[in-house]
């Protein structure tokens, strides 16, 4: 029962920071909601007795990643300014984007049957080192390697939202002139 209760705080937790986090119009407030949100990910982890996971998750998300994002937006934007609020039709495609995912998150999870996993688990921390140093079948490298692009990209990118956007971008976008480079606008 008391994990129950636990389960219910973190996953409320969870919920308000991540909604906090998407909805504040100031860029260092949403960094510090997306850490809070990072820790009740941790939390639940060791709620489930996931212990590396939820060291790996504290230490690699909430500790380096976060100071990483953290640190490139002091670097690159004004934290007293806040971000544009978007028009009504951005909120309005964000929400029935977010509905849509819920509505497909509930059907899978009321229709999927989950089976346990029968069998020995070995979870000592010395066989997953292994695992994730392996690149055969059920090995980690790869999949490593793909996260570790995505958070480059998602780094990169939020360096560039924090500076502003990309100048040229919003020069065509204030023109009226069409965002996509064609032939006849590359320069020669």
């Amino acid at each position: 029962m008391t994990e129950r209760i636990i389960f219910y705080i973190l996953a409320f937790i969870m919920i308000v920071f991540s909604l906090m986090s998407v909805t504040s119009t100031k860029i260092i407030r949403s960094a510090i909601y997306l850490l809070g949100v990072l820790m009740a990910t941790a939390g639940l982890y060791f709620l489930f007795n996931l212990n590396f996971l939820g060291a790996i998750q504290l230490t690699v998300y909430a500790g380096g990643i976060m100071v990483l994002i953290v640190i490139a937006i002091l670097l690159t934007h004004h934290v007293g300014f806040g971000l544009p609020v978007p028009d009504k039709k951005h909120m309005i495609l964000g929400w029935l984007a977010a509905m849509i995912g819920i509505t497909i998150s509930f059907f899978q999870f009321t229709t999927h049957t989950f089976k346990p996993k029968i069998g020995n688990l070995d979870d000592r921390v010395s066989k997953m080192g292994a695992d994730m140093l392996h690149y055969g079948d059920g090995g980690f490298v790869l999949p490593f390697e793909v996260i570790s692009i995505l958070l480059l990209a998602g780094i990169i990118a939020a360096i560039t939202i924090a500076k502003g956007g990309i100048p040229h971008l919003k020069k065509r976008l204030k023109s009226g002139q069409p965002t996509t480079v064609s032939s006849s606008t590359k320069k020669q």
